[in-house]
């Protein structure tokens, strides 16, 4: 399939662990039309559903009644995902590895970890309500990572 016009999509969604699927669904249709990788599109996904996740859980606190906020774009060389909750916010410098010492045997910080993994720019806001994400399909050169 030829690539097309970047895509920009913007939604609101109720703070349900459920309430992904649907943004899921269109987004990995729009990663197919652009052909991306199955490489890429399962760590897109699992880089969307670990943020939603933590939305959910930490920043929602897992309140039905609060909303998230998803956008994301698809051009035919890169995604980008930006999702932001109404919660209190976070330092991601302050959670933990999970992979080091007694970090192991605890299940805190293994999405962010996950998202750093698979997604090439990882970015929070001052607050630390809001990430934001991008996976290119041809890797840069350099990396930027925050937080």
């Amino acid at each position: 399939m030829a690539s097309k016009t970047p895509i920009n999509q913007s939604v609101v969604i109720k703070s349900t662990r459920s309430g992904i699927a649907e943004v899921c669904r269109r987004l990995l249709f729009e990663l197919e039309t652009n052909n991306f990788s199955r490489e890429d599109i399962f760590a897109i996904h699992l880089a969307l559903e670990e943020a939603f996740l933590n939305a959910v859980r930490h920043g929602s606190k897992m309140d039905p009644g609060k909303e998230i906020k998803i956008d994301y774009s698809v051009s035919s060389d890169k995604v980008e995902i930006s999702m932001a909750d109404e919660g209190d916010g976070f330092d991601p410098i302050a959670v933990p590895d999970p992979r080091c010492g007694e970090n192991l045997y605890k299940t805190k910080g293994r999405g962010l970890l996950l998202m750093r993994s698979y997604m090439d720019v990882i970015e929070f806001n001052e607050r630390g309500n809001r990430v934001h994400m991008v996976r290119y399909k041809e890797k840069p050169h350099l990396i930027n990572t925050q937080g």
